[in-house]
């Protein structure tokens, strides 16, 4: 399994856009994210401050994607 990137919140959001998953609501610094399914996701967005690699970790693994899946859309 390849190392997780170094993302802000902004990153992982434009990859959350990417895959279907739209914006619910938000809470403070934290913006809810959720996809068809009913499924959602978290994302602390704290001024362009790099997400915690356990955080990061489970955002991917509550999206479904790969590690890897999550570098290749951070490309596009």
């Amino acid at each position: 399994m390849p190392r997780l990137p170094r993302v802000t919140a902004d990153q992982t959001i434009r990859v959350l856009g990417r895959i279907g998953w739209v914006l619910l609501r938000s809470s403070g610094s934290h913006f809810i994210y959720g996809n068809a399914e009913g499924i959602r996701v978290t994302v602390p967005t704290h001024a362009g401050k790099i997400l915690h690699p356990k955080v990061l970790q489970n955002i991917i693994r509550d999206t479904g994607l790969s590690v890897d899946g999550f570098i290749r859309l951070l490309g596009e």
